[in-house]
């Protein structure tokens, strides 16, 4: 929200533009006490806040800009303290401050993770203030399927495990060796560890389960062992093939479109089924395999 300056009767200077935020100014109600306290963010926004919500969040008086002064009441003025951040990375904290959701201002990924580093910077305990179904728990995780790698390092960085579960399901397209070296740093030893077992034991499952191949059924007149063969070759081509070509994110659809075809090659009902029931478990145990770390 902008207000206009009022210019004098005796200057007719040109007004000067004051920019408010849209949720924190004086009028918004957010509490039953008026706003005692101005934040002035470094791109100029004003944010009217209550000191005891800020003082109750932090741990460090938010980095020591907070003291015993501002608390007392009767102003004439409210103070004004000159915050680093900018009004994007601001508002994130405020709202997270006032558990408030800011999802309606989309904010972008780098105001995200700036932010999350912010409030540790202020003395806001993120493990609370970001815990599971938190409004920022919520912003972060729907940013996950259009930055994953990004939103699990954050999550990583500061150890929510609770937020790193879900987002890394978005990973398993993740090409791991496209990490780059300030990713790994930032998510640290453990949840890399994490993050390259996840995709090392699905590939690994899916390759033990596609090792058996179809039973073989008792010999009939028109399939002997030898015709039955064909079948087990067949499949140990097939497999083999997904196998080389292992992602942790295959689809059971690009499964089965690659071994029910298997099934029109063959002249024997019987080894049909026995096809039929060697895919259909196949998929089911394909999809129950874990899918985040």
């Amino acid at each position: 929200m902008s207000e206009l300056g009022s210019p004098s009767e005796e200057s007719p200077e040109p007004r000067a533009m004051v920019s408010v935020s849209t949720t924190f100014f004086p009028g918004a109600n957010l509490s039953p006490l008026p706003p005692d306290l101005i934040l002035f963010s470094v791109d100029a926004v004003f944010f009217y806040v209550h000191f005891h919500y800020l003082l109750i969040a932090s741990d460090n008086n938010f980095q020591s800009l907070l003291s015993a002064e501002m608390a007392k009441d009767n102003k004439d003025t409210l103070p004004i303290i000159s915050i680093s951040d900018t009004a994007s990375v601001l508002n994130i904290v405020l709202h997270t401050v006032y558990h408030m959701s800011c999802s309606h201002y989309a904010p972008s990924v780098d105001a995200l993770t700036t932010a999350v580093d912010t409030l540790v910077k202020y003395g806001i305990s993120v493990k609370s203030y970001i815990a599971f179904d938190t409004p920022l728990y919520s912003v972060i995780l729907a940013q996950a399927p259009l930055a994953p790698i990004q939103m699990y390092a954050l999550a990583a960085k500061h150890d929510l495990y609770e937020l790193a579960v879900p987002i890394s399901a978005h990973l398993l397209s993740f090409t791991l060796s496209s990490l780059t070296e300030e990713q790994a740093k930032q998510m640290g030893p453990v949840y890399l560890k994490r993050l390259f077992f996840l995709h090392l034991g699905r590939i690994d499952a899916l390759k033990r389960l596609l090792l058996p191949p179809p039973h073989p059924h008792a010999p009939t007149p028109t399939c002997d062992f030898a015709e039955q063969k064909k079948l087990t070759r067949a499949w140990a081509l097939a497999t083999a093939y997904l196998a080389w070509d292992s992602r942790p994110d295959l689809s059971t659809s690009s499964m089965e479109n690659a071994l029910c075809p298997l099934g029109e090659h063959l002249s024997c009902d019987v080894c049909r089924n026995s096809l039929s029931d060697r895919i259909k478990p196949l998929i089911n145990q394909w999809s129950i395999v874990r899918r985040t770390i």
